[in-house]
């Protein structure tokens, strides 16, 4: 869904009339790669995993954009109007631990830009660029360094109703949302003084949004899968805040072939073995079995201290980390991110 809606943030942000639903219309690119100012709530979202020498890396770059509902009246060129963020997080799979950081910024005056008309974002010296077939990914960050191309070998994945993605029992909670996933990543990773030449595979996801939560929503759960064999899997639920499901939904697609667009009721996530952050206290479900019209699945955090504290820019507390596919037989059969919100405190959109 991606997910990635941490705009939990700025009470204000939220301070906005009842939004309409959103109407049934064409994803059109490259148009659609880039930009929506006039909707509140976007963003584009690079998952992956990556490989050199026998070591393993997890890594996400996530930018997001909000709409500043009141703001938009005004004359002032200083008034933010629109305002970006950014995450970026590596997992050092061998050291068992978490490396973030986080921008934010009002867009304009060249320090923070998100291009209309495709992929272009850029947030001081953080960028995410589509150039012909590929998304180009360079973040300079606190503790690590990303330069990741991130080449689409597969079509586009509609999400959804072509593209229209329910999230709520209200017309209102929806999305626009398209997936890239089996992305081919070739770059460099920067870890604490160390360069590493990597190669992997990446997904992602841009979504964006007037209304996405439910007000008995509280958070979600989220996996977006590589399967070894090419194949695409998204999962999803949002949780009310005894933890039962208010609605799910997702999607499967071979390699190849079309995709599947799993209707209400038949995604099922059941928490397994949980993980307590010392941080924050929330508990997380680092383990799932995952009922979805392919099949049943087991989801499991790759490296359990996966927390990420965005409170510096959108304000939430949320877990997202690589994350292993285990079929019904024990194989495992995939990679990918397992996202999740709403555990520390609960998700406002």
């Amino acid at each position: 869904m991606r997910r990635r809606p941490f705009l939990a943030a700025l009470p204000w942000l939220a301070a906005a009339a009842p939004a309409p639903a959103l109407p049934q219309r064409p994803i059109v690119f490259p148009a659609d790669h880039g930009a929506h100012p006039d909707l509140r709530t976007e963003w584009w979202y690079i998952t992956g995993q990556a490989e050199t020498g026998g070591r393993s890396f997890g890594f996400q770059v996530t930018f997001f954009r909000s709409r500043v509902a009141a703001t938009q009246g005004l004359q002032s060129q200083f008034a933010a109007r629109q305002l970006l963020f950014a995450h970026a997080a590596v997992t050092d799979v061998a050291g068992g631990k978490l490396w973030h950081d986080q921008r934010i910024a009002r867009q304009g005056f060249g320090i923070a830009e998100a291009s209309t008309s495709d992929a272009n974002l850029r947030l001081r010296d953080w960028s995410l660029v589509r150039e012909g077939n590929a998304w180009l990914a360079r973040v300079p960050a606190g503790e690590f360094r990303l330069q990741l191309r991130c080449e689409q070998v597969q079509p586009v994945l509609l999400q959804g109703r072509a593209g229209l993605s329910r999230k709520g029992p209200q017309p209102q909670q929806a999305s626009y949302y398209y997936s890239l996933p089996q992305l081919a990543v070739t770059g460099r990773i920067g870890l604490r003084g160390e360069n590493f030449a990597v190669t992997g595979k990446a997904w992602l996801d841009h979504e964006w949004s007037e209304a996405l939560m439910h007000p008995d929503a509280v958070g979600w759960d989220w996996i977006g899968m590589n399967l070894d064999d090419g194949s695409a899997l998204t999962a999803f639920q949002l949780r009310r805040k005894d933890g039962t499901s208010l609605w799910d939904g997702g999607s499967f697609r071979s390699a190849g072939g079309e995709p599947f667009i799993a209707s209400k009721g038949q995604t099922e996530f059941k928490p397994q073995r949980r993980w307590t952050s010392p941080a924050s206290n929330a508990s997380y479900p680092v383990e799932w079995i995952v009922r979805t019209p392919a099949g049943f699945y087991t989801v499991r955090a790759v490296v359990d201290s996966q927390e990420l504290d965005s409170r510096a820019s959108t304000g939430a507390i949320y877990w997202e980390g690589l994350s292993d596919l285990i079929d019904s037989n024990g194989r495992k059969v995939g990679r990918g991110y397992l996202e999740m919100t709403g555990y520390a405190q609960r998700l406002r959109l």
